[in-house]
Order: structure tokens, then C-alpha cells, then sequence
């Protein structure tokens, strides 16, 4: 642990650096949306991320139904945690992004960002769920089970937007390919590797955490 969070921070603060010069001074402007497509690098990067963490949460979350390691559990639990907080971020980008281009910040008659804030939503009360059962055994099962349930979301979010004909979610990777030239292609790949280092430093950071809290309540314990 000691030699791997030093190792991701540098390699985060990096990309971090990297794709802000990126876009901001190599990516070229839209022609049709202009300076303000530029938030395409930060939202749809997020978005994935909080994909990534729903998804990993969820692994975790069978590894402990398999193992009832409670490594697993926490793991699950922190993953989840950066999941929400990412997933907050991709819906205050969206809007932001939204209101710039198109004139509204929210448009419920859209089935993809009514499906990702189900999701967002769903993952929330992940955490009414666990903290309404003392720590133990069943408040580790339930979590697990939730949050494999929740992963089924991932996809149908997903798909939606695939799917989606709306200008309010334009379609940027078909089946012919990144829709873009190859400069903000570039860009954006920095991007999403820089948003996924930066969740990999967040979840050892606070898995770190709450481990030393566990530690200090424990001993705690043995001195009371």
C-alpha cells in the first residue's frame, strides 16, 4: 500500500495535467457548439468512471458472497461510495453541459438521463440499506446483494443512450467508430485514463482510511 498510492497519485496528477492542457489548448473548438463542447472531455469521462466503480463495487460485492471475506466488503462498500460521488459529478456536467448548448438544464421526456439518475438513485440508498443494520454478517450480505442488483442498471443506462435519437445526447462512438477527428480522440482517451486514475487514488485513499479507523477502534476496544 505504501508503495502503490505514492505511484498512482504521481500517475494521476499526471493525467490529471495532461488532459486539462489537452483540452483546453490541443483539442480543437466545435464548430457547432464551440468553446463550451469542451466539457464533453470531463462528462463523458466521469460517466464512464462511475460505470467502472458501480461495476468493480459490484464484483466485490460477489467476491464476499463467495469468500465472506470482509476485505470484500469493504471494498465493495468504498467502491460504491466513488461511484455516487462520480455518478453526482457526471449529472452536474450533463446539465451544465446541457443548458450551454441546448437551453435547458434537464429534460425528464429523455429516457437516458432519466435511466442514469435512476441509477445514481439506486446506489444512494445503497447506503440507507447498510447503515440501517449494525455492523455484522447481514448488514454485509444484504449490501452485497444490493449492489449486484444495482450492476444490472449499468447496462440498460448504457444501452439507452446508444439508443437515443434525441439531440439532447448526441452520439459520439457508433459502430463505425469514434465520431471525432483524431486530436479530440486522443484527448478524450487521456481524459477517461486520467478520470479512472483518479478513482483508482480516491479507493486506496479511502480504503486506507477506514482501515486505520478500524485499527483505532479496535484498540480502543482492548484498552477500554
Amino acid at each position: 500500500m505504501h508503495l502503490r498510492l505514492p505511484t498512482l497519485a504521481f500517475v494521476c496528477t499526471g493525467l490529471l495535467g495532461a488532459a486539462i492542457a489537452l483540452i483546453f489548448f490541443y483539442a480543437p473548438t466545435d464548430a457547432n457548439q464551440g468553446f463550451s463542447q469542451r466539457i464533453f472531455y470531463f462528462h463523458v469521462p466521469i460517466a464512464l468512471t462511475s460505470y467502472a466503480c458501480f461495476g468493480w463495487g459490484a464484483w466485490k460485492a460477489l467476491r464476499y458472497l463467495r469468500t465472506r471475506d470482509e476485505r470484500a466488503d469493504l471494498e465493495s462498500y468504498v467502491a460504491i461510495h466513488q461511484g455516487v460521488i462520480f455518478g453526482g459529478l457526471t449529472l452536474v456536467t450533463g446539465s451544465i453541459w446541457a443548458k450551454a448548448s441546448w437551453g435547458v438544464w434537464w429534460s425528464w421526456g429523455e429516457d437516458q438521463l432519466v435511466l442514469f439518475l435512476v441509477l445514481f438513485l439506486f446506489y444512494c440508498a445503497y447506503f440507507m440499506l447498510r447503515f440501517s443494520v449494525d455492523a455484522g454478517p447481514a448488514r454485509a450480505n444484504m449490501s452485497a446483494v444490493y449492489a449486484l442488483f444495482g450492476v444490472a442498471l449499468i447496462p440498460v443506462s448504457f444501452l439507452a443512450i446508444r439508443l437515443s435519437r434525441s439531440f439532447i445526447h448526441p452520439i459520439v462512438f457508433n459502430s463505425h467508430g469514434p465520431q471525432m477527428a483524431g486530436s479530440q480522440f486522443f484527448t478524450f482517451c487521456v481524459s477517461l485514463a486520467a478520470m479512472l486514475a483518479l478513482f483508482a487514488t480516491l479507493y486506496q485513499v479511502e480504503l486506507a482510511g477506514k482501515r486505520v479507523d478500524a485499527h483505532v477502534r479496535e484498540l480502543r476496544e482492548l484498552l477500554a
